[in-house]
């Protein structure tokens, strides 16, 4: 379009030479006959239109100028104003991403200050385990805390002295008073050597050792600890670790077998927990069947005390019931009196004295009994 504007202000520019320089030789040329007056008057006339139209054309040529301006003004705005609002967009949308990438950085921080913590106390556990003694601290401590958190006091003593002088680690006892006995010293030295073991010999003399450390420590918990008539028939040997206890029952079922023919049984932490809230329970249904009785005779005695309450409820309905009755009877004859008493008011009394017969002959109104 602006292109087009250009070629017609030059075509008009041009017209106007060419007219121009036909009035400056019409100007220099010698006078004439009269028709070529006249066709220099035409000549002129069409020159003055031609001039006419070539301001016309101007004035057209100026408002397209204009209104192109405006238009290239307009798209100029619109084009800043949406790059405007794109860049405060991107800029928002960049502030939230690097907020967000601050929090992200702020949980990676503390995620990794915690996987630092728990690396030097896996470190930590791991010289803790590495001794034999502060190993066996180790097993007992965890079972210790397992007991007293599912057991009251009085239920179990820690190294417990029983009749042939031995002490095991733990007995808890039952209502019977028998003692059912328990046990942390697990020999872990043989299942390091087997977790550790590089090749298949190596494993192979590990775990030799390992059922061989296991099986004994089984006999020793059995010949020590199982004495008929004052503990149970059965011993717990614990496992410290749920994941030694299940390589033990998945590689290992020959020396599980021989401990349940000890009538030594292992357990691993969540075991123990679930045979201690077990002993609670039994403990707490014996109590109860002990107290059978006595919660009987208090259920008697309440359900004696109901019934006295059931008939004082009674009574005091059956007087509710006589009052509501009075109390309706006296509310009839309120509103029978209000009713004399508007029939009264609508009497109406003139000027003149009414007689005394009218008097005397006025209907008498009484209450009769219970009105």
């Amino acid at each position: 379009m602006e292109t087009a504007l250009l070629v017609a202000a030059g075509l008009l520019v041009g017209l106007a030479i060419a007219a121009f320089g036909f009035f400056i030789i019409r100007s220099r040329t010698p006078a004439v006959d009269p028709q070529t007056v006249a066709a220099a008057a035409a000549a002129d006339q069409r020159i003055v239109e031609l001039g006419t139209y070539v301001k016309t054309m101007g004035d057209v040529i100026a408002g397209r100028q204009n209104d192109l301006a405006r238009h290239v003004n307009e798209r100029l705005d619109a084009v800043s104003h949406r790059l405007g609002e794109s860049m405060q967009s991107t800029t928002k949308s960049t502030v939230d991403n690097l907020n967000k990438l601050n929090e992200r950085l702020a949980v990676i921080d503390n995620a990794q200050k915690n996987i630092t913590d728990l690396a030097s106390q896996v470190t930590s556990l791991q010289n803790v385990l590495s001794n034999k003694q502060t190993r066996g601290a180790f097993g007992q401590g965890r079972m210790e805390s397992i007991i007293q958190d599912g057991l009251p006091k009085g239920a179990y003593e820690f190294q417990h002295t029983l009749s042939n002088r031995m002490r095991p680690d733990c007995c808890v006892f039952l209502l019977d008073q028998k003692a059912l006995v328990i046990d942390a010293k697990f020999p872990l030295e043989g299942f390091t050597a087997y977790r550790e073991s590089q090749s298949d010999d190596e494993r192979k003399v590990a775990a030799q050792r390992l059922r061989v450390d296991v099986t004994k420590h089984i006999t020793d918990i059995a010949g020590k600890y199982l004495i008929p008539g004052e503990t149970y028939e059965t011993a717990l040997m614990f496992v410290p670790s749920e994941s030694i206890y299940a390589e033990l029952i998945d590689g290992f079922d020959d020396v599980v077998q021989k401990a349940y023919r000890a009538r030594v049984v292992l357990v691993s932490p969540m075991l123990l927990m679930a045979t201690i809230q077990l002993v609670q329970h039994m403990r707490k249904d014996v109590r109860m069947r002990e107290a059978a009785d006595q919660i009987q005779g208090e259920v008697g005695r309440l359900l004696k005390d109901v019934s006295l309450l059931g008939d004082r409820v009674r009574k005091l309905q059956t007087h509710f019931n006589h009052s509501n009755e009075d109390i309706r009877q006296a509310i009839i004859s309120v509103e029978k009196i209000e009713s004399r008493g508007e029939r009264i008011a609508q009497v109406e009394v003139g000027d003149e004295e009414v007689p005394v017969s009218n008097v005397i002959s006025a209907p008498v109104f009484k209450l009769q009994a219970g009105e």
